[in-house]
């Protein structure tokens, strides 16, 4: 593990995979320092973030030097997992991305929904999850050659070796093959059911559930902010992060 300063108030860990990485920010977030203000998990990277006024960045760098594989493990709480329902059928790209890969469409939707990915980043947009990674058949679909300047909410997009859900309408480039009538986010009431380390399978339905389930909430009661020192409505610096293959 590599551990360098991010500004004066925060250190930056480079962990050797992802799981390293997703343990290693549990292990921290169970920590009752007075000085922890923020803990930020994506991919292999974890960043801490500090209050100046109770410590200084080599002190939880050293902190974090003492945290081994074996104690993040058993500090870890095993993410949560969803079931997420995506109508197939009202995914634009889902051909593109047939014809791509030499799969058929029921092939990609069968792919898709065997897979259980998990959640390794939240960027881009608040609530944005980056969910990894594709099964082999399905990885290596190039971002569109123009990005649709308004994408809906629900979204289920793929590119590269990732697939993720646009959670609001934005602009975006990747492709979609689905779209999922859960809210996935409200911005003002502070609701980010998908956090990282989190486990996602989709489930097909079809065009009538899709609008049975319109504007529902993912099951379970939202989760409250694991860092005392986090914004309002945001899970953590990560939605800070920006669109990535």
């Amino acid at each position: 593990m590599t551990i360098l300063p991010l500004g004066d108030q925060a250190v930056l860990a480079y962990c050797a995979d992802e799981e390293s990485a997703l343990r290693l920010a549990a292990a921290v977030r169970s920590w009752s320092d007075p000085w922890l203000v923020d803990v930020v998990s994506a991919y292999t990277t974890v960043a801490v973030f500090f209050d100046l006024r109770l410590s200084r960045w080599q002190e939880v760098a050293d902190r974090l030097r003492h945290v081994g594989a074996g104690t993040a493990q058993e500090c870890q709480e095993p993410g949560q997992r969803h079931e997420i329902p995506c109508c197939y059928e009202l995914g634009p790209d889902l051909e593109r991305v047939a014809k791509t890969t030499g799969l058929t469409a029921d092939e990609v939707i069968a792919l898709h929904t065997q897979t259980e990915y998990t959640v390794y980043a939240i960027g881009f947009s608040p609530g944005f999850p980056y969910l990894g990674y594709l099964p082999p058949p399905l990885c290596g679909v190039p971002r569109l050659p123009q990005p649709r300047l308004r994408v809906e909410a629900g979204s289920v997009g793929l590119t590269g070796r990732q697939t993720g859900i646009y959670p609001e309408p934005r602009p975006g480039g990747w492709n979609l093959i689905g779209r999922t009538p859960l809210q996935l986010v409200d911005v003002v009431d502070g609701y980010f059911p998908l956090r990282t380390g989190d486990r996602v399978r989709f489930v097909r339905i079809d065009e009538a559930a899709f609008r049975r389930l319109l504007g529902e909430r993912l099951p379970g009661a939202p989760r409250p902010l694991p860092i005392r020192g986090c914004r309002p409505g945001f899970q953590t610096g990560e939605d800070a992060a920006v669109e990535r293959d």
